[in-house]
């Protein structure tokens, strides 16, 4: 779409960021700018500097309001129209404010009128909404251009990542009855750590603990949880502690893991099929090729098929301490779905998976989300296999209750008594994080 669409689709759509119908002022303003700035000028600057281009309008806003017709236009009232305007033609229009917000984690646009925003793990209503389907329409298309992703009748579904990190999913009729629905993952500017998920009440300080030595002593971990329990926030903090020295290749489908310290990291994105229906890259084409980059971690954003079978045979055959993420209501059935995707890609006797589950993923950490909208480790387990009944058992560690404050430990994994040999954790540590969580020495 050309500015001078976008200009024109500002003026006869855009409502303003407080969520209300388009002000008298700024049909008026869309016309002055229009004849002040060269609509093929500007567009040809934002392809070269978009922050020139923006200012190139705000200019035009300023020489504008100059004019008589404006005398009686209030400062306020003239910055407003200026932003409204702005953010129509460059930005996410009504959605602006709720983008910049660093509170709001996600936005959910359900139709032109109802926009919906989550704060805290909550979900809130807003007053902001677009003036009909052709706006919302019209933001989607700009969103998705420079993305080199299309959506339409023949392709209503797109899934893409914005350059700031955002991750965007749009539905269009005729799949979404109701009009277009257009859902935005926010990702905080820096990352969040363990610390910081301690403090929130994510857990404490010993299950801190606890993850850390999991990691550094190259244990291969499993965060399983439903959909917004803070899966991939884990996952990245768990990233970052990671030893700097190690190769680290990361695999997802929409790139959301961020490394802004580790000096060693190799980020791979799937790539989805063209318009033409050529040129996609799957997650397991990613863990295939990952295997002949010289690895020392293998992180996966989220297993969710068959690529499950080469993640396990990668962490069995020599690239252990491998992290990945994947939906499941419970650690137990995290070996059910996981049975269930490596079948999509081989045929192969259960008892055979789960033996190999239970050799290759060592920790199991059960994300959840309680009805506050607080996200908690809720659940740890070791995976075992039983050679008497060929099943792959789920062993507690740790379980917290909805109600509880604090999780209770009910053991502790055998590979804890090796770790000050392995020099990860000091002497007595151990035992003293065992006195911590109420467990036998």
């Amino acid at each position: 779409m050309s500015l001078l669409e976008r200009v024109q689709q500002a003026g006869n759509g855009a409502g303003p960021r407080d969520g209300l119908r388009s002000a008298p002022g700024l049909d008026a303003l869309r016309d002055q700018v229009q004849a002040l700035v060269s609509a093929d000028e500007v567009a040809a600057l934002q392809a070269e500097n978009p922050e020139r281009a923006r200012n190139e309008v705000r200019s035009a806003c300023r020489r504008v309001f100059e004019g008589p017709d404006w005398a009686a236009v209030s400062p306020e009232r003239r910055a407003r129209l200026e932003g409204e305007l702005v953010d129509a033609v460059f930005g996410f229009g009504p959605l602006e404010g709720l983008l910049a917000d660093d509170t709001v984690t996600e936005v959910m646009v359900n139709g032109s009128r109802n926009v919906f925003f989550e704060r805290d793990g909550r979900l809130f209503r807003s007053d902001r909404a677009f003036d009909d389907e052709g706006q919302l329409r019209a933001l989607i298309d700009r969103v998705l251009g420079p993305l080199g992703r299309r959506i339409d009748e023949s392709s209503p579904m797109v899934n893409a990542r914005l350059p700031q990190g955002h991750r965007v999913h749009a539905v269009i009729p005729p799949l979404a009855l109701d009009g277009s629905a257009l859902t935005i993952r926010k990702f905080a500017r820096r990352v969040m750590t363990l610390e910081d998920m301690e403090t929130g009440g994510s857990f404490d300080a010993a299950m801190r603990t606890f993850l850390v030595w999991a990691v550094r002593a190259r244990k291969s971990v499993a965060v399983s949880g439903g959909t917004g329990s803070g899966k991939t926030t884990l996952l990245n903090a768990l990233s970052c502690v990671i030893p700097h020295e190690e190769r680290i290749i990361t695999i997802e489908d929409s790139a959301e893991l961020r490394f802004l310290e580790h000096p060693h990291v190799v980020r791979l994105e799937a790539r989805s099929r063209n318009a033409e229906g050529l040129g996609e890259v799957t997650i397991r084409d990613l863990v295939t090729n990952a295997l002949r980059m010289r690895p020392d971690r293998i992180v996966v954003g989220e297993c969710r098929g068959a690529e499950a079978l080469d993640m396990l045979q990668a962490m069995n055959t020599g690239h252990d301490g491998s992290l990945t993420t994947l939906h499941a209501n419970s650690p137990e059935e995290t070996v059910a779905r996981l049975t269930t995707m490596v079948r999509y890609g081989a045929d192969l006797p259960v008892d055979v998976i789960e033996a190999n589950i239970a050799s290759a993923i060592d920790v199991v950490v059960q994300m959840a989300r309680a009805l506050d909208g607080s996200r908690r480790i809720a659940e740890v387990v070791a995976l075992s296999f039983d050679r008497d009944s060929r099943r792959c058992v789920a062993d507690p560690l740790f379980k917290r209750g909805e109600t509880e404050d604090c999780g209770r430990w009910s053991a502790a994994p055998s590979w804890t008594a090796d770790l000050p040999a392995r020099g990860c954790a000091g002497p007595g540590e151990v035992e003293a994080w065992m006195r911590a969580c109420c467990l036998a020495a």
